[in-house]
């Protein structure tokens, strides 16, 4: 890659960063489309964040994306914020534009594009295990396209129950979703009530952290209790395979990695940013970057 004073740079802001693995997919698409682009990560902390957003104008960055632990701060510094973000309370994606920091949320539609390469969402049941900030932007997200039933589990109720209640308020009183399903059903609860709900279920979806590296051996949920009917998406991405996909797939049951809801939110990204036009045409590249990494 050669970089030149004509090209532009985008990046991740984040505390810690040294995880991420934006880079290596973001600069593989502009190696591939040889563009003059550059995607570097930016270890922020929280004290500088306004500073570090006055500076990513001041420096004419394009586009930046925001992880742990700066997804809700940083909406006090935007100009705009999309709809569908504002809703979720967090950000993930930033454009700089004629002045501007416009703000936008790519990660619960990345886990909907993904999902929708192997099966239509429509009048589905899908249970959503955990309800931090991973669930809620799946949810929000889920809640739009079309599906029968939703179903939040988490080990605190009061969270699972918080979470249906501002998805239920916010979806009823927005005009931005003249398709949402008001005959769609929203419940919450605990794992106690998961055996027999998962029974009638077409999508379950870990959004909890049970599985992640290094403590791969775990499980979030009895794998004797999965069916083959039954599509598991684990948001997990490292590792690659968590126990909950293996057991998935011990019953013959359809399983998606972490690792696509992490290229098709990044997808969006360069979408938004105008980098591409179409986000398919690249998953491709960024996930053999990814798992290259992994």
């Amino acid at each position: 890659m050669i970089i030149t004073g004509n090209g532009k740079v985008f990046g991740l802001i984040g505390d810690p960063i040294g995880h991420s693995l934006s880079t290596f997919m973001h600069n593989a698409v502009f190696k591939e489309l040889n563009l003059d682009y550059a995607y570097l990560p930016f270890n922020v902390k929280k004290e500088n964040l306004s500073n570090a957003i006055n500076g990513a104008k001041s420096l004419n960055i394009k586009g930046l994306n925001v992880t742990i632990p700066h997804k809700i701060n940083v909406m006090k510094f935007m100009d705009e914020i999309d709809f569908v973000a504002a809703m979720i309370g967090a950000v993930n994606t930033i454009k700089f534009e004629n002045g501007k920091t416009i703000a936008y949320n790519t990660d619960g539609i990345g886990a909907i594009k993904s999902l929708e390469k192997i099966t239509s969402l429509k009048n589905k049941k899908i249970i959503i295990l955990g309800a931090g900030g991973a669930s809620r932007a799946v949810s929000f997200q889920l809640a739009i396209s079309g599906i029968n039933e939703l179903l939040i589990l988490n080990r605190n109720t009061e969270k699972s129950k918080y979470l249906i209640n501002d998805l239920k308020n916010k979806l009823n009183n927005s005009d931005n979703f003249s398709d949402f399903n008001k005959d769609t059903k929203f419940n919450y609860g605990d794992f106690n009530i998961l055996k027999e709900n998962i029974k009638d279920c077409d999508i379950l979806i870990n959004a909890t952290p049970v599985g992640l590296y290094p403590n791969a051996n775990v499980s979030p949920i009895d794998e004797n209790i999965l069916h083959s009917d039954l599509i598991v998406y684990d948001l997990i991405y490292n590792p690659i395979e968590t126990k909950l996909i293996k057991d998935a797939k011990k019953v013959d049951g359809k399983t998606l990695s972490g690792v696509k809801m992490l290229v098709y939110q990044g997808a969006e990204s360069l979408k938004i940013w105008d980098v591409i036009d179409d986000p398919i045409n690249i998953i491709d590249i960024m996930e053999k970057a990814v798992i290259s990494k992994l």
